[in-house]
């Protein structure tokens, strides 16, 4: 915004907190946090920014985050998304510091900015290697601002933060969240004893997870698109469905043939991988 490069032009440094592509939850919800946990840390004349690394246009296609930021009257407005902010320029002028949420590697057009990144949250280093644990960023930006900054601790931002842990860990049983989590979770429930009960939030989160409003099924697919960084392009999706849905001739899952075919044409990708996850609601 013209607002923004206003501001940029008298400032020694900028430092955006980046999501990841797939711009989940977590990854967001850990973007905003941690660049809020900067902006009341840093020295004033460092401006923090949370930069979700989608195109605008795509916010529309994560409902689950779209509903937990509008509960709490958080405007789509306040966002800015990769499109809308020149990250090679503020590098190439030496005013970039750059901390990477959910992933410790940069794309390869990004690969230029290497030498801005300053810090990565990465939780997948934290856990124990096990496969059947859900690693969450959530959890890492709680404990570190915890640890360094306790009363910034808002019951928004825990009510974010929580419903992020819940959504990470929702597919799995309650002795499967890991120890961190857990912990997490209590100390969040402790200083906000009002939040809503963990079941009431992971049953919001699944209904709207499950049945998105006004999405496609190309949306759907485009959400959670995930593409090599290589010279041959594949792209693997994910959609989620409730055993019902599944069994719904009408459904998205009888519309996938036509759907893969022309968004292949119109993407130029290689091989397609498209899995189907069936869940029970809770």
């Amino acid at each position: 915004s013209d607002v923004f490069l206003q501001k940029n032009k008298c400032l020694e440094k900028v430092h955006v907190v980046l999501g990841n592509k797939s711009c989940d939850l977590d990854s967001l919800i850990s973007t905003l946090a941690y660049a809020y946990f900067l902006d009341k840390v840093s020295p004033p004349d460092v401006l923090c920014l949370p930069v979700l690394n989608i195109p605008r246009r795509d916010f529309s296609y994560f409902t689950e985050t779209r509903f937990i930021l509008e509960e709490l009257n958080v405007p789509e407005s306040f966002h800015i998304f990769r499109d809308e902010i020149n990250l090679h320029q503020l590098n190439a002028e030496g005013k970039l510091s750059l901390t990477l949420v959910n992933s410790n590697m940069l794309t390869s057009e990004d690969k230029s900015l290497e030498s801005a990144v300053v810090k990565v949250i990465n939780p997948d280093e934290q856990c124990d290697g096990s496969l059947e644990l859900q690693a969450s960023s959530s959890s890492v930006v709680v404990k570190e601002i915890l640890q360094e900054a306790p009363e910034l601790i808002t019951q928004q931002l825990a009510y974010l933060l929580r419903g992020s842990i819940l959504f990470k860990c929702m597919s799995l049983e309650a002795d499967r969240i890991t120890e961190q989590q857990e912990k997490v979770l209590s100390i969040l429930e402790e200083k906000f004893p009002d939040l809503p009960p963990r079941e009431e939030i992971i049953s919001v989160l699944q209904e709207t997870q499950f049945n998105p409003q006004g999405v496609s099924i190309e949306d759907v697919m485009l959400k959670d698109l995930k593409i090599s960084d290589g010279e041959i392009k594949v792209a693997i999706s994910t959609v989620y469905l409730t055993l019902e849905v599944r069994g719904n001739r009408n459904s998205i899952v009888c519309k996938q043939p036509y759907c893969v075919q022309r968004w292949s044409f119109n993407n130029d990708f290689e091989p397609i991988i498209f899995s189907r996850l069936c869940m029970n609601r809770i």
